[in-house]
This record gives C-alpha cells, sequence and structure tokens, in this order.
C-alpha cells in the first residue's frame, strides 16, 4: 500500500519522470495510474521538481482531453503522481497496431489534441513534448493528453536556460532543435509531425544512431512532405513551418480539424502563433486548389550561416548532442530545472466515485447554460460518439448558434442506467414539443453526453 490509500497492480509504461504503475485507490474504489518518481537510473532531485511541476500544471487544466492528476504523495522515500487512469492504448502503439489512419479516421483523435492544447495555451502552459506516444486513445476514441512533465508556464523561471535541447527529437520544432526554449508554436510543429506519423505511420524524421545528423536536417533543410495526405495537406504545410511566425496557430489547427468543409485559415499581420510576424505583412496558408507541387514550394530561405556556423562550432553541437542523446535515451529534461521545493503541493478535490441523481442535474443544468452561451466549450462535454452523431462542430455551432438563455425547466435523472430526461427553454430557439432524453457516459467521476433518444433526433451519417 502506497500512503495507506492506494494499492499497486503491473506496471503499464514509462513516463518521461518515472516508471508508471496501475493501481488502485481504496478508498474511491477506482483504477488509478501511480508515477513513480525517481527510479529511473540517474534520477535527482530535478526529477522530483519536474514531476511536481507537471502536477501544479496538469491541475491548472481541468480539460477532459487532458489526463488528470488527483495528487502528489510521498511514501518512505518514494514520490507519487496519482493520475487519472487511462485504459487504452498510446496514439503510436494505435498506428502500429492497425496501420495508418485516413485523414477522416484521424481527425476526430487529433482534434481532440488540438484541444487540449488550445486550453493549456490558453493558460500559458506550453507543453514541448508533444508526441504519439503522449496521446492515449480509449476503446471509444476519446483522447487523453499526458505527461507535461518538461512544460513550462510563461512565468516560469526554472526553464529559461538555452542550449540544451528537450524533448523526443522526431518531433522537435527547427528553433527548439537549435537548442530554444521554444513556445505555443513548438507545439504547433510538434502536433503536425504527429498528424505525419499517423497518416504515414512513421515519423517524418528518421533519427536512428545519428542523433545530431538529423538535427540538422529538422534545422536547415526544409520539412518533409506527404503526397497522399489528402485534405490535410494544408494542416501539415501549415503546422510543419520552418519560421515559428508563419505556422497556425494550435485554434485555428483545431478549427480546422474540425471543420466539415476543410476550410483553410487566413492568417493576417500580428495573428501568427508566435506573435512575432511584423506589422504590415500578410500570410496566407497553402489552399487545396491551384498549389504547386510541394517539391516546388519556397517555404523561406535557406539559411547558410547557419549551416556554416553549425559546421564550426563543434564544441557546441557537441553539447547539444549529449543533452539530446541524454534526453532520448532518459527523456529526462537537461535544462537547469530549479530544484528548490515548491511552496504548496497539489491536491485536487477528489471527483465523485459514481454518478448519482443530483450530480446528473448539476451537470445538464451546466450544459444547458454553456451551450447557449459558449457552444464550443459545450461540445467538450460530448462524448466522441456523439459528437460524430451530432455532425461535427461546424453542424453543431450552426444548430446551437441563435438559442440564448437557457433554462431547465423540469428534470429527472436516472443514476443507474446513466439517462436524464429534461425539459428546457431557450430564447429565439425551437424548443420542440417534448422533453429531451440523453444517454451518458461516467468516467474518472465525469460526465459526458454520449446519445439521445429524444423524440425526432435522427444521427448524422
Amino acid at each position: 500500500m502506497i500512503a495507506g490509500r492506494y494499492s499497486l497492480d503491473r506496471e503499464i509504461g514509462r513516463g518521461g519522470t518515472g516508471v508508471v504503475w496501475l493501481g488502485r485507490d481504496e478508498v474511491l474504489g477506482r483504477n488509478v495510474a501511480l508515477k513513480r518518481i525517481g527510479l529511473l537510473p540517474g534520477a535527482d532531485n530535478t526529477d522530483l521538481a519536474r514531476a511536481e511541476r507537471e502536477a501544479r500544471l496538469s491541475a491548472q487544466l481541468n480539460h477532459p482531453h487532458v489526463v488528470a492528476v488527483f495528487d502528489v504523495v510521498v511514501d518512505t522515500d518514494a514520490h507519487w503522481l496519482v493520475m487519472e487512469y487511462v485504459d487504452g492504448v498510446t496514439l503510436g502503439d494505435l498506428v502500429r497496431q492497425r496501420g495508418t489512419l485516413s485523414p477522416d479516421a484521424a481527425a476526430p483523435l487529433l482534434w481532440q489534441t488540438a484541444d487540449a492544447l488550445v486550453a493549456a495555451h490558453g493558460a500559458g502552459i506550453v507543453h514541448r513534448d508533444v508526441k504519439p506516444s503522449n496521446i492515449l486513445v480509449n476503446s471509444s476514441g476519446q483522447v487523453k493528453l499526458t505527461d507535461f512533465g518538461i512544460a513550462r508556464i510563461a512565468t516560469d523561471p526554472s526553464l529559461t536556460q538555452t542550449g540544451m535541447v528537450t524533448g523526443s527529437p522526431a518531433y522537435l520544432a527547427p528553433e527548439v532543435a537549435t537548442g530554444d526554449r521554444g513556445g505555443e508554436a513548438g507545439d504547433v510543429w510538434s502536433l503536425g509531425a504527429t498528424v505525419f506519423f499517423v497518416l504515414a505511420g512513421r515519423a517524418p524524421y528518421e533519427i536512428g544512431d545519428n542523433v545530431l545528423s538529423a538535427l540538422y536536417r529538422i534545422v536547415n533543410e526544409e520539412p518533409p512532405r506527404l503526397d497522399d495526405a489528402g485534405w490535410m495537406t494544408p494542416l501539415l504545410e501549415g503546422t510543419m513551418v520552418r519560421d515559428p511566425s508563419r505556422r497556425w496557430t494550435m485554434k485555428q489547427v483545431r478549427d480546422f480539424l474540425a471543420d466539415p468543409e476543410h476550410r483553410v485559415p487566413t492568417t493576417t499581420a500580428g495573428e501568427g502563433a508566435s506573435g512575432t510576424r511584423p506589422l504590415g505583412t500578410v500570410a496566407t496558408a497553402p489552399r487545396l486548389t491551384a498549389q504547386p507541387s510541394p517539391a516546388k514550394v519556397s517555404r523561406g530561405p535557406r539559411r547558410p550561416a547557419r549551416m556554416l556556423l553549425l559546421a564550426g562550432l563543434g564544441l557546441v553541437l557537441a553539447l547539444v548532442l549529449a543533452g539530446v542523446l541524454y534526453a532520448a535515451l532518459t527523456d529526462r529534461d537537461p535544462a537547469s530545472d530549479s530544484t528548490k521545493e515548491p511552496s504548496e503541493t497539489p491536491s485536487s478535490t477528489q471527483p465523485a466515485a459514481e454518478p448519482t441523481e443530483e450530480g446528473i442535474e448539476a451537470f445538464i443544468r451546466d450544459y444547458v447554460a454553456t451551450v447557449a452561451t459558449d457552444p464550443d466549450s459545450a461540445w467538450q462535454m460530448l462524448s466522441p460518439k456523439f459528437q460524430v452523431e451530432s455532425g461535427g462542430i461546424g453542424t453543431y455551432r450552426k444548430f446551437w448558434s441563435p438559442a440564448t438563455n437557457g433554462r431547465v425547466i423540469s428534470i429527472s435523472a436516472n443514476p443507474e442506467n446513466l439517462s436524464v430526461s429534461y425539459q428546457v427553454r431557450f430564447d429565439n430557439f425551437d424548443n420542440g414539443p417534448g422533453p429531451t432524453v440523453l444517454d451518458l457516459k461516467f468516467e474518472d467521476g465525469r460526465y459526458l453526453i454520449d446519445g439521445e433518444r429524444t423524440q425526432g433526433f435522427t444521427p448524422a451519417g
């Protein structure tokens, strides 16, 4: 038993800062994931600081597509992160087991990942290690982004040192590969590289034994392209761009994935992911039509000065190589993290252990209020299955846009079969003749709308 509460079952993986076990919360009677910090070779107080930072940052993101961190506990000399257990596989394993995904099949998974990153960036958090092995997918197609161990927050002074590389080399943005700490635009590139992997079944850069050669290609050569990316071609060309100021924002990535017409966003001055585009310039993402061959499109001038600099500064390259090899082998963050203990240990309010009438009613009242004011946030309260049945976020937005001032008139919840029947009224909206009947899901203390049995409702597709 850990801290007199958690029992261990078996090892299920190795995260960026430690070994992950399937465990059981004996108090709440549910499965949890327990990450032991400091077990990997070479672990030290820096690893503990990273783990505690992961807990703090994850606790700030109460989001359906981010793995929840419930607590940090100390048992004898071991430190443990207590996390939400996701019964599924990584996106990397999913592709290796089932083969490459089509754009249509990949879009719902990638949309959920982008939505999690939009929330993180909105909170000032940069993940810095977006890759297929940090994206978990359960049996119903719900995605959870995990491992914020090397993430940083804009106000965090402990990750400001440059000159060392953090993250996984195959998915690094060019600016990060040169030792820059990276920003939101680095996450955009890494998600684009993940898109490449999902569609091609391989990473955009083969690392092998020569990490330095791979870093050189990432920094100096034009990004690789796919001839058969279909409607996701603009997405790859809008994310894997060497100049960070020319990349799409994460919000544009998310909205493109949700748009059934796959309209390419137009980025105007000052709206780039890094916020560094010069005033007076306009950058338009690649179009699906009248587009030159990828091999003939100029994506920014080559930088012979940087090439000569990289070739000449052997000592600097050796230091970078050492940092990358160490990060690749142990997945440690070689950046100089502060080892100062945080003033507060995160401790989140534990979610409900089982569904209740009160919990369902509160969820529905919250959903009704949210859908009338912010359909994009209400969309996150639907399961991936019901998002598909609702016709995609574009159809969902259009349907709910006239609704205002939602209020529940009556409600009857059944926690045993996870259903709810209620009557609701909106202003400027046809409320229909009868009650709304919904089926719900309940996972790890959270409700999601999983289906509708209201008379007249016809699932999309």
